[in-house]
């Protein structure tokens, strides 16, 4: 074989390999990109973690002290119940240290911020979502004025009769499937409050006060201020006590120096 030959060979012999590189590198290349996609696609969940979040803080705050004054169960079928809201678990797996810190309920991780804590549970507690059964709360948003729970101060917006006889509808929905009016006296009055701390306001006439009956935070501030002016009473009560006890003992013993008038001694 003449030397033209075996340069000739050599470059064919490297030229495969190099191809062979290629293909595999590529092969490779397009796998990890189908396993990434296939993960992306496996993790994306159609529920807002924010609005969900915002629709139970309505829940917990405006409703659920007064089903608890009432002692009433919510069924699992309702749609407020908490095992219908697909992030309860992950939420009550929160733990607020400080206010630059949260703590992983799973793996006790520390983040410094509740942002980042919702990222860490998208990407390594996906598998506790259970996605088949819970549902989304925040469709519920709509009736739950999740809007005003996220941003208070948010300025009003033209009002859309249609949006709001839709949420209106889904509102009084809930009121009818969590406390039906056949189940006793206590469904009734939740019922009734309900729609008048809920639906009332969906609304394009702007008379009608949203939560009127107040809530959580209300009543704990309601309380605080009783408590504090109960301590300071207490006290005062104490005081007042003591200063009349000293005027009583003061009192007797002027009484006791008076000396006996128009009684004469015997003599001696």
């Amino acid at each position: 074989m003449g030397k033209a030959s075996k340069i000739t060979l050599l470059l064919l012999l490297v030229s495969l390999l190099f191809k062979q590189i290629l293909s595999q590198d590529v092969g490779e290349h397009v796998a990890a990109r189908t396993v990434k996609q296939e993960e992306e696609h496996g993790h994306k969940v159609h529920c807002s973690r924010e609005r969900s979040r915002a629709a139970w803080q309505a829940i917990e705050e405006y409703l659920m002290p007064f089903v608890e004054r009432e002692r009433y169960q919510i069924l699992s079928k309702c749609r407020l119940h908490p095992s219908n809201d697909l992030f309860r678990d992950q939420e009550e797996h929160k733990i607020h240290v400080d206010i630059n810190e949260w703590k992983c309920g799973y793996c006790k991780k520390s983040f410094r911020a509740e942002k980042y804590l919702d990222q860490h549970f998208d990407n390594r507690h996906y598998n506790l979502l259970n996605i088949s059964d819970s549902k989304c709360l925040a469709d519920l948003c709509g009736a739950l004025h999740c809007d005003f729970i996220m941003d208070s101060k948010s300025t009003k917006t033209k009002c859309n009769p249609a949006a709001v006889a839709k949420n209106r509808h889904l509102c009084e929905s809930l009121a009818d499937s969590c406390f039906p009016l056949n189940q006793g006296p206590s469904a009734s009055r939740l019922h009734e409050l309900f729609l008048h701390q809920f639906c009332d306001a969906h609304t394009c006439s702007g008379k009608r006060k949203l939560f009127p009956k107040g809530g959580k935070k209300e009543t704990s501030v309601f309380y605080l201020a009783i408590s504090i002016l109960t301590m300071m009473m207490i006290p005062l009560f104490y005081l007042i006590v003591y200063l009349h006890q000293s005027e009583m003992r003061k009192g007797t013993q002027e009484l006791r120096r008076i000396p006996k008038v128009g009684r004469k001694t015997k003599p001696m």
